[in-house]
């Protein structure tokens, strides 16, 4: 355990990947963790974990597709702890192929998850948030928000929206921390669902070469967290050392 002030944290997609290791660095520093994401299964054994190593965590079963299922996820947190203070938007979806391939259904899955999905998450918090003058959003971007590769056009589409919105929340708050967190390759399942073949293959074989673990995100983003009230981290980018 360390010395910050402990905080309620909420973490969408935390069944796997960056959002499961945010939750336990984030509960090892102290924090209230509260994990959702749409495997509950894996939630619950995540939850366990936390608990065993001594921290503390609960969980609830998030579609952030539906607006209804992230005000439920959010109110539930709100009413357990009487506040909020502060939501990583990290649930994501990336099925790469070229946009001629026409994977239409993929690209709003996209949209849906990366994109609406974060607009869910801050619809659900600010009202909270804005009516106690103070709380942290923390969008998780990737290095696909600063630039455009092939295969990658939507899923980029997707990230650099996430990036612009979280720059007029931030510019549109005096009282609300605003956090772009954006990973370069990162050990996750983002590579293992849908897309083009040969594109998710070659993503999956320079994630084995050059991923650095999930757990170094998390590590940024409990960073970002720690920083007094005044002190607003506005964007970070992580990414491995011999990545290009």
């Amino acid at each position: 355990m360390t010395n910050e002030v402990p905080k309620v944290v909420l973490i969408t997609g935390a069944s796997s990947g960056i959002g499961a290791a945010t939750a336990r660095v984030v509960a090892a520093a102290g924090h209230e963790v509260v994990l959702g994401a749409r495997r509950t299964d894996r939630l619950a054994a995540l939850v366990d974990e936390i608990g065993a190593a001594g921290g503390r965590a609960q969980c609830g079963q998030l579609d952030v597709t539906s607006l209804g299922s992230v005000r439920a996820f959010v109110d539930s947190a709100n009413k357990e702890f009487g506040r909020v203070d502060v939501l990583v938007n990290n649930a994501g979806v990336m099925p790469l192929s070229p946009i001629s391939a026409l994977h239409i259904d993929e690209w709003n899955q996209m949209i849906d998850v990366n994109l609406r999905g974060t607009l869910h998450g801050i619809a659900a918090v600010l009202p909270l948030m804005r009516d106690r003058g103070e709380g942290h959003i923390i969008n998780v971007a990737s290095i696909s928000a600063h630039r455009v590769d092939p295969t990658a056009a939507v899923y980029a589409a997707t990230k650099f929206a996430v990036r612009a919105l979280s720059e007029g929340l931030r510019q549109e708050s005096s009282d609300i921390r605003v956090t772009v967190i954006s990973p370069g390759f990162t050990m996750t399942e983002l590579t293992h669902q849908g897309g083009d073949s040969q594109a998710q293959a070659a993503a999956r074989a320079a994630t084995d070469q050059l991923a650095i673990p999930p757990a170094a995100i998390g590590e940024a983003i409990r960073y970002a967290i720690a920083q007094p009230p005044n002190v607003d981290v506005n964007e970070l980018i992580i990414r491995p050392t011999v990545q290009g």
